[in-house]
């Protein structure tokens, strides 16, 4: 099958839900009782690192490295969010505002997937709003170390604008003297049985893969 009749099939899927998650975008999800004395590690994620696709959240790749470093975790990740797609608040209330509000110490950001989708009609706004949101997110936070993961992707088949928006976050990354992660688009490539059944997200098998491959490069970079 094309791209594009993929694309268009896994668009339509992604919107609805994205907006049952942006229904509650603008408040905090419940946490359970955090270690002050942790280390507070905040997630700008969507679906994949949401963990939507997984039985349980509790298998989703970022409490897994989490639980393995004792990090105190704050994921406010969104189905179907994207530096643009997807998006309808931008400051006040959106998911970089809860990050700051958290005040971690580190941030991991893992976003850009769905923003393919809205890449043809809003290629401009979207390298404009990574520049955005990474200047917001690294001036209000200060002391964090930030930690950029390269977007994730989920067919064998990749559009031109896979790579391109790939180019723009790590561009954003380095000039904001972030921490980038490589290769996470390939992560899960060429292993259908990594995949849920709704065809688009990973199962418990495919965000073990995610977590072991997030593990070793977070040694990597000392964490």
């Amino acid at each position: 099958m094309k791209f594009d009749s993929v694309a268009r099939t896994i668009a339509a899927t992604v919107v609805v839900a994205a907006t049952l998650g942006l229904s509650a975008y603008s408040t905090p999800p419940p946490t359970d009782v955090r270690d002050p004395d942790a280390t507070r590690v905040a997630f700008y994620g969507d679906s994949y690192t949401l963990g939507t696709g997984a039985s349980s959240a509790d298998n989703r790749w970022s409490t897994v490295v989490s639980e393995q470093r004792d990090w105190s975790e704050f994921n406010p990740s969104v189905n179907g969010l994207g530096f643009i797609n997807n998006r309808s608040i931008f400051g006040e209330g959106d998911l970089p505002s809860l990050i700051i509000a958290d005040d971690p110490d580190i941030v991991v950001v893992t976003m850009g997937l769905n923003d393919n989708f809205s890449f043809d009609s809003r290629s401009d706004d979207i390298r404009a709003q990574i520049t955005d949101d990474f200047d917001r997110l690294t001036t209000a936070l200060p002391d964090a170390r930030f930690i950029v993961v390269e977007p994730f992707w989920y067919t064998d088949e990749r559009p031109a604008s896979v790579e391109t928006i790939i180019g723009w976050v790590k561009d954003a990354a380095t000039d904001n003297g972030a921490d980038y992660i490589s290769g996470a688009s390939r992560w899960i490539e060429g292993h259908p049985e990594w995949m849920a059944s709704d065809g688009l997200h990973p199962n418990d098998d495919g965000y073990t893969e995610i977590a072991k491959r997030m593990d070793q490069a977070l040694r990597n970079l000392g964490l």
